[in-house]
């Protein structure tokens, strides 16, 4: 019972499931309320894990049941029909029963429902009932055998993460996590000092000193620190929520978005202008992550999904070294934070850019080749689902809508692809060739609107339609990368800068959307911001029309902050609501 308070409940005695179901019904309908057997014996944080989770409405481990109130109407049907025993129903073929204590059957009955009922993995933890002394002796002694509070610092780990974080990082933040949670901090306010550590790095990489410099270095790695802590955090003392879930997806972002333009401010001030190599940066990173969107969503439910491919990624992992190895590769989020930091404190900002470049581009292709290999080597039946997720992506606006309704529907099974690829192609041809403020942008800016409707007039199910969203990405980023670089304005490549960014949000918000089952943004909003091919083609209306000095300089950022005011509007709007889910994600790319 102390176990139980010690987790915030409130604890009163049954005799039987009688009153105990009277005792439930006397509980005000919006508050969580769970049953235990009295013989149970366990670890408190096995009860922890079965009883006190906020992401599930109801949850259960041997002897301990729990229910939310959303499911709390669920366990009193249970309640009433606990007495006949175990059902029989389909739900009993999916689940084993092993546990058949009354908080055990009642679980089985919710499953047999319809209402889903999580059981945590409790590995070496116990959460047992005795049926007698015997018993009982050996499950005490099963408890005193494991430190409880051992298993829950290493369960707050990320079970699988990079090299840097797994060694360098998650041995000591594990404590910081369990430090915070004593002193009553949330994982909310962590990932708020993370994102201002990182800000604070990005002032100090924007003034331009070497003492600025490695400042910079130092505080982007504790800001690193700090983004690993607050996750474990969360795990450690099963804080999630809705607006955590979204500040940790955003904020890792926002922090390397900012860390960029203080290093090109930075360099700026001592008279070098990589301005061109940070936007490269962003774009080149921002698309490796659509790419790792994209195939995973075309992939999540596919049927017959295995390949070659996919088996000798599986024999590799089984070998410790290589696991090391391709995790490395890729260049997460920690092994790239860290080379950044290092590079900026010994280095300079154009150096840091160039390894940067170097390194996501290396494993862009590295990852990029893979999937392509196992999109064409499985035999996978893409859902209408996935189809849904990759449409919503692509981002289309009016103009390729209207395109995609009324113009013609090539069949074929690269045709999606193919048509993307095509349109991006001649689009950013045109913004490298032709002189700045040539006419013809604006009709290879149309010809691409054309080929991105025509793309996206058949439902995405190709085996390498997952590659759309990407070549729409690259083309938007590319396009006003190239224009602001060629336009040798003042200011067009930090407001450009600006641009992508406020779209990449947008492009952001919409992944953790769909990843949380609400489906992507508003019509209205893609429609009031463009789509990627009406933003496009109005950045290449303004390069060809506003030639003026300046004039193109003040066109992009007006362009960048109404995009960025639309969307952070909505996306705030939608997050805070109600209906937003709780994006939890274990898999972040890199």
């Amino acid at each position: 019972m102390d176990d139980l308070r010690s987790l915030g409940f409130d604890v009163q005695i049954a005799a039987d499931v009688t009153e105990a179901a009277q005792l439930l019904s006397a509980v005000p309908a919006d508050r969580r309320v769970a049953l235990v057997d009295p013989r149970f014996v366990g670890h408190v944080h096995a009860l922890r894990l079965g009883l006190t989770d906020p992401r599930f409405p109801a949850a259960t481990v041997t002897g301990a049941l729990t229910a939310q109130p959303e499911a709390r109407p669920a366990l009193v049907r249970a309640l009433n029909t606990v007495g006949a025993g175990v059902p029989a129903g389909p739900g009993a073929t999916r689940t084993t029963v092993t546990d058949r204590t009354v908080p055990g059957r009642l679980a089985v009955t919710m499953d047999a429902e319809g209402t889903a009922v999580q059981r945590p993995e409790l590995g070496s933890l116990v959460a047992a009932v005795p049926v007698d002394e015997s018993a009982r002796t050996t499950a005490q002694s099963a408890v005193a055998a494991v430190d409880d509070e051992a298993v829950r610092l290493r369960s707050a780990v990320k079970a699988h993460d990079g090299f840097f974080t797994t060694f360098f990082i998650s041995p000591y933040s594990r404590y910081i996590a369990r430090w915070c949670a004593r002193r009553g901090l949330t994982p909310n306010q962590v990932t708020t000092a993370s994102l201002l550590t990182a800000l604070i790095a990005a002032g100090s990489a924007a003034t331009g000193t070497r003492g600025g410099y490695i400042a910079a270095g130092l505080l982007l790695l504790f800001s690193f620190v700090l983004d690993c802590t607050d996750g474990q955090l969360a795990r450690y003392s099963l804080q999630y929520s809705t607006m955590g879930a979204w500040l940790d997806a955003t904020f890792d972002r926002a922090k390397e978005y900012a860390y960029y333009a203080g290093l090109a401010l930075g360099a700026a001030r001592g008279g070098d202008d990589v301005w061109a190599l940070a936007l490269g940066a962003m774009v080149l990173q921002a698309c490796r992550h659509v790419i790792d969107f994209s195939f995973n969503e075309a992939n999540h439910d596919a049927v017959a999904n295995s390949s070659p491919t996919a088996a000798l990624s599986d024999r590799l992992d089984s070998v410790g070294w290589t696991v090391w190895l391709r995790r490395m590769i890729v260049l997460p989020i920690g092994e790239r934070w860290a080379m950044i930091a290092v590079l900026t404190a010994v280095t300079t900002p154009r150096i840091v850019f160039y390894a940067l470049l170097i390194g996501c581009a290396f494993a862009a292709c590295y990852t990029t080749a893979g999937r392509l290999l196992r999109s064409l080597t499985r035999k996978a039946e893409r859902t209408d689902r996935a189809a849904r997720a990759l449409a919503d992506l692509a981002d289309s606006g009016p103009i390729a809508q209207i395109v995609a309704v009324r113009g013609p529907r090539i069949r074929g099974a690269w045709s999606a692809p193919v048509i993307a690829l095509v349109g991006a192609g001649a689009l950013i041809a045109a913004a490298v060739q032709q002189p700045f403020g040539s006419k013809q942008m604006i009709f290879a800016a149309v010809f691409y609107a054309i080929c991105s409707g025509i793309a996206v007039a058949r439902p995405l199910k190709g085996a390498l339609d997952w590659l759309v969203p990407p070549i729409f990405r690259a083309a938007e980023y590319c396009t006003v990368l190239v224009l602001a670089a060629r336009s040798d304005v003042p200011g067009a490549l930090p407001a450009a800068f600006g641009l992508v960014s406020a779209v990449a949000y947008h492009h952001y918000d919409t992944v953790y959307r769909i990843r949380g089952g609400t489906g992507a943004p508003p019509q209205w909003l893609v429609r009031t911001i463009g789509g990627h091919e009406g933003r496009t083609l109005v950045v290449a209306v303004l390069a060809a029309v506003l030639t003026r000095h300046s004039a193109f300089t003040v066109a992009l950022t007006a362009l960048a902050v109404a995009v960025a005011l639309v969307v952070l509007v909505e996306s705030i709007r939608f997050w805070v609501s109600s209906g937003a889910p709780a994006v939890h994600d274990e898999g972040e790319p890199a």
